[in-house]
């Protein structure tokens, strides 16, 4: 006679990019393993991978989400919830107080008021001109890691920067036509970039700066000073320091 079945629960979310409902469940312990050994080799794609293979098992519907394609916000808010119904609704981290950059507060958070925070002056509409509307995307966490982004114009990775935020225009238009970037090489894209003025660059970088976080503020008292200081947290690695 077979061994039964172990009954797995099912939960529910919304994604933060499109407000579609997915159902998931927890990892198990064999994708455990898999999360055990990528983080042991300390390799960013090997992590990558493991994180978009243990969302890509635990999706339970709708099965046609392409993990590869999401924002890295969306990735980030998935796993979370994934890993909270699966080994606990709170998290553990180390907190350096910002005042001696050296004491350090343990801090238990609630995984529930992690949230991916929307900045209000964030804008998807980039208008170059009083005519030409530039219509951007959000990268995915392939498309981070590749690039290893970096908005700072000083960095020696500009050029790929470019190359992300090329990969990242969704279409353009004006009340006349509409050029879609499935329709453009990629070097036609970064030469339209280029043509750019400083002031429009800037709405790029803003459109970046001002993108959707997962992010949480928490208070901490350095207990060697006695200071109170506020604490904000941003990205997926925070969580887990």
């Amino acid at each position: 006679m077979p061994l039964p079945k172990i009954a797995t629960p099912q939960y529910e979310l919304i994604l933060p990019s499109t407000k579609q409902k997915v159902k998931y469940r927890p990892f198990l312990v064999k994708e455990e393993k898999v999360l055990v050994l990528a983080m042991e080799t300390e390799n960013t794609k090997e992590i990558t991978n493991a994180v978009k293979q243990v969302i890509k098992n635990c999706i339970e519907s709708p099965k046609n989400i392409k993990v590869e394609t999401l924002p890295t916000f969306d990735i980030e808010y998935l796993f979370l919830n994934i890993r909270a119904k699966s080994v606990g609704e709170v998290v553990e981290v180390n907190i350096i107080c910002p005042d001696d950059g050296v004491s350090q507060v343990p801090v238990e958070i609630p995984i529930n008021d992690i949230q991916v925070l929307v900045n209000d002056e964030h804008d998807n509409k980039i208008k170059l001109d009083d005519s030409l509307i530039m219509e951007m995307r959000y990268p995915s966490l392939d498309q981070f890691i590749k690039t290893n982004f970096d908005m700072n114009p000083d960095n020696a990775n500009v050029d790929q920067s470019f190359e992300l935020i090329a990969s990242c225009i969704d279409k353009i238009y004006n009340e006349e036509e509409v050029w879609d970037s499935s329709d453009v090489s990629k070097k036609e894209l970064v030469d339209f970039l280029d043509q750019m003025n400083s002031m429009q660059f800037k709405q790029i970088e803003t459109f970046f700066e001002t993108m959707p976080k997962l992010a949480h503020t928490l208070k901490v008292t350095n207990p060697n000073t006695g200071v109170e200081s506020e604490v904000i947290l941003e990205g997926l690695s925070s969580f887990f320091a």
